[in-house]
């Protein structure tokens, strides 16, 4: 007896039925399918391609340059934990890994440093090569290779060789997503060798984005142009000491000793009237120093917060320390978590340490070892300084004589395009940035005044830069030796070697102690010069003196009485201490917040780890409770004008991304940028108009005082606008701008609807390339917070009110107990779009929640989500 038949498969049985059709209703659906084919193919592929550069993170791995194994022990955010018997194998091993994580963007910042960009992007990049090249940051980073300690060069060489042994065992397909992309478009590439050198020059990077106040100087320059001496001062208010208080509450200098309890004097001197052309040419210098890329950050939106607390004021016995630093959005983030552990510590082997550091640089930047924690938050002294010279093609006028320049050739190779030659020339005072376009040379021509350097045959004004950053200094020792540093007396003896950028650093330890340094070099200058301005380079009184203020002379307390420290960018120290840091400090509000929300705690009792992170995501807006009132008074109608200014009656002054308080939020932060428009768009160029920092809040806080004053005039009409028009149009606009772009119901904006973060890569993540774009970039999230705010996702309304900057990690120590520590990091460790760990923790971030944070070895191990081994190679062994 036959077998029944069986039917078909089904995918069979669908081809048969389809072959079946009339021919004419089949060619159709042949057309559909093959589509349907090559978009899972194009799909496939592009899976394929995108994560085939994520690494390898558990097994066992052979790599050059170690001595003995090392054990990768990643937690569930791919936060490496290394274990070493060396210090130069656990360096070798961090390189390693910070390659297979992060190479692509350690190889675009050497490449930036080096001023060789526009070798991968083309012409597009070719004015910040020039910038950078002129600076010379890779022949300083060359000289202070020179300067560093036999141990940092052993640790910065091991570090390169474990870069070094992950390029070799990788083509750049293996590495980053990025590198296929610019394969398809032309790009022929193949990473060089890493060099301790690639390392040094990223301080460089970091050092410009936090230089201090060369913006301000520019600004005021522009300002001038068509406004007194004193309708600028106003737009440039001091500190106020008697509001905000600084770090320390005084200090003065004994025998040129830093005492906390001692007073002292200052002086300062007249600044210069600069024609309107010399004030051209210097906004036009200052418009190609914005045009570099922002490294870290960019504007007054690049500060930090940071504090520590004593162990009488801590729940646990012991002190606890907060950090934030606030710089630039981008994904991957500035930072990356990492643990350096030797498995047995000892004088031979001495590193047990974790925090955040940058992908590129051996250690840890701001954590903690196993005695003492550190944080930082930005000086921001007055480093630089622009000079208007009076310069030729081979010389330029110092105290009635020609010098003779000094210059160099560079060459700049430009990919698809012609090499460019760049001859730089430098004055004693610094290199000459106004050559870096011919546009700016020519504004140059123009400022030349007549008569005021008779018979000389120039080439008109020149602008150089002097910049501490510019002479090599071994600020990579200090590192490294913040990472061993047992003691406040290690810990200041690696500050002193803190050249660039000068940073505010806050101290604990687990005996018990907390303390605050400033560290970093500060120029003396001569009587002529204050620093707020550009200064005549041709009169000798102008010049810096070459020496720096003794590191012995910088403020510095430990155990203050008060028991906290509170650093957030404000001044280091009242108006008495005889050393000239600045006139232009962040003016207090964000640490007058946190001291005010520590000391209300400390009414009710002691703080937790918990409350210290609660108080860095205090988003109270520091400009409300003077302009709300002023908003209150203006009359407006009711239903649809007055809808707005309605909310503000009840709003508490926080800035939540949803909620009841969100629509006030949301009304309060679009009048402000309107109001800044009004009143001072008409009389301010450009580059000089308000980014609505804490400069433009002081300011208005002044102005809303005096409602006659000019700036309230719009120059642009007949009618003599005064403060209560200015007020009333900003609330009829703000009211305008959200009916326009959330609704018309007032109660039913959120500011998180308008503040929101949008992570963009820094290369191909601006490319314009729609589909490359949303390869690599990442958006969407709704903020809290802003400008000036604790929680400091800041904002610039001449842009949006998206989020430039805000806190690129947070972390809160206890001393008490490592293991009950807390961080979080802007994005994630990873700079694979592929990668899990891409922006896994911005989740966490946005939510103002923060991640266990395992140090001791069984918390590590507990935490282990994959545990990769290194080994030596079997020649090494």
């Amino acid at each position: 007896m036959s077998e029944p038949s069986r039917p078909p498969p089904p995918v069979v049985g669908w081809w048969i039925r389809f072959r079946e059709l009339p021919a004419w209703t089949r060619w159709p659906a042949y057309v559909a399918l093959g589509l349907v084919l090559v978009l899972v193919l194009l799909a496939l592929t592009t899976v394929v391609v995108v994560r085939r550069p994520l690494p390898q993170t558990d097994g066992e791995l052979e790599i050059a340059g170690l001595e003995g194994p090392v054990e990768v022990r990643r937690d569930a955010q791919g936060v490496p934990h290394l274990y070493g018997d060396s210090v130069d194998d656990l360096l070798t091993a961090q390189g390693f890994v910070h390659a297979q994580d992060r190479f692509y963007e350690m190889d675009v910042r050497r490449h930036i440093t080096a001023g060789r960009l526009s070798e991968l992007f083309g012409e597009a990049t070719v004015e910040t090569d020039a910038m950078v090249r002129t600076m010379g940051w890779r022949r300083v980073a060359e000289r202070e290779l020179a300067l560093v300690s036999p141990a940092t060069r052993s640790a910065l060489q091991s570090y390169a060789d474990g870069v070094n042994a992950y390029l070799d065992s990788h083509a750049p397909s293996e590495m980053a997503v990025q590198y296929t992309v610019l394969g398809l478009t032309g790009l022929d590439y193949t990473p060089e060798a890493w060099t301790p050198v690639d390392s040094l020059a990223w301080l460089k990077a970091m050092a410009w984005d936090l230089r201090g106040n060369l913006d301000e100087e520019v600004a005021r320059v522009v300002t001038g142009i068509d406004h007194t001496p004193e309708e600028v001062e106003e737009l440039f208010p001091r500190y106020p000491y008697g509001r905000n208080r600084p770090v320390l509450a005084g200090g003065g200098l004994v025998d040129g000793v830093f005492e906390p309890a001692a007073t002292g004097t200052t002086t300062r001197v007249p600044r210069p009237a600069w024609t309107a052309g010399q004030r051209r040419l210097v906004g036009e210098v200052g418009d190609a120093v914005a045009r570099m890329p922002a490294l870290l950050g960019r504007g007054d939106d690049v500060g930090s917060n940071s504090w520590v607390v004593s162990g009488d004021n801590s729940s646990t016995g012991a002190p606890l320390l907060a950090n934030d630093p606030h710089l630039g959005t981008a994904v991957p983030g500035v930072w990356t978590q990492v643990g350096l552990h030797c498995t047995d510590v000892g004088p031979d082997c001495p590193m047990d340490v974790a925090g955040f550091g940058f992908s590129g640089v051996p250690g840890v930047v701001i954590g903690h070892n196993a005695d003492i924690a550190w944080g930082f938050t930005n000086l921001g002294p007055d480093v630089t300084d622009l000079f208007l010279e009076q310069a030729d093609e081979k010389t330029w006028l110092y105290d009635g004589e020609r010098l003779p320049l000094r210059t160099r050739e560079e060459t700049i190779e430009v990919r698809d395009g012609e090499d460019v030659e760049l001859r730089v020339r430098s004055t004693d005072n610094g290199p000459i940035l106004s050559d870096v376009s011919e546009q700016l040379r020519g504004v140059g021509e123009e400022a030349v005044v007549p008569g005021e350097s008779p018979g000389l045959d120039t080439d008109g004004y020149a602008v150089s830069l002097a910049w501490t950053a510019l002479e090599p200094a071994p600020t990579a020792d200090a590192l490294l030796g913040l990472n061993l540093a047992s003691d406040w007396e290690e810990f200041r003896a690696a500050a002193a070697d803190f050249a660039v950028p000068a940073q505010n650093l806050v101290y604990a330890d687990r005996e018990g102690r907390i303390g605050y340094q400033a560290p970093g070099r500060v120029p003396i200058r001569r009587s002529g010069n204050d620093g707020s301005q550009p200064t005549a380079g041709w009169l000798p009184q102008n010049s810096w003196t070459g020496e720096t203020v003794p590191f012995e002379s910088l403020p510095t307390e430990l155990d203050p009485a008060e028991g906290f420290v509170v650093t957030a960018n404000q001044a280091v120290t009242g108006p008495g201490y005889p050393v000239y840091l600045t006139d232009d400090w962040d003016r207090g509000y964000r640490s007058q917040r946190i001291r005010e929300r520590l000391t209300a705690e400390l009414e009710t009792g002691d703080l937790s780890v918990a409350e210290m992170a609660e108080v860095q995501l205090d988003d109270h807006h520091p400009l409300a409770p003077t302009l709300v009132p002023f908003l209150l008074d203006v009359e407006l109608a009711d239903g649809y004008p007055g809808a707005g200014q309605a909310l503000l009656a009840d709003w508490d002054f926080t800035q939540p991304a949803e909620g009841p308080q969100s629509a006030a939020a949301a009304y309060f932060n679009t009048v402000w940028a309107r109001l800044l428009e009004l009143t001072f768009h008409d009389e301010l160029a450009e580059a000089a108009r308000p980014d609505g920092s804490d400069r433009w809040m002081a300011a208005v806080e002044r102005l809303l005082r005096r409602p006659a004053s000019g700036w309230w005039d719009d120059v642009e009409t007949e009618e003599v606008e005064t403060r209560d028009d200015v007020l009333r149009a900003a609330l009829l606009a703000a009211r305008d701008d959200l009916t326009a772009t959330q609704s018309p119901v007032a109660s039913e904006w959120t500011w998180g609807a308008a503040h929101t973060l949008s992570l963009a890569e820094p290369t191909l993540g601006e490319s314009g390339i729609g589909v490359v774009e949303r390869l690599v970039n990442r958006g969407g999230w709704e903020l809290p917070g802003g400008s000036e705010t604790v929680n400091a996702f800041g904002w610039d309304p001449r842009e949006g009110y998206g989020a430039i900057a805000g806190p690129s990690m947070r972390m809160v120590v206890s001393t008490a107990d490592w293991d009950d520590s807390r961080w979080v990091n802007l994005t994630g460790v990873s700079g694979h779009p592929a990668s899990d760990h891409y922006t896994d923790q911005t989740d966490v971030m946005v939510a103002g929640e923060t991640l266990p944070w395992a140090f001791g070895r069984e918390a590590v191990a507990e935490a282990t989500d994959e545990l990769l081994t290194l080994r030596p190679t079997p020649e090494e062994r």
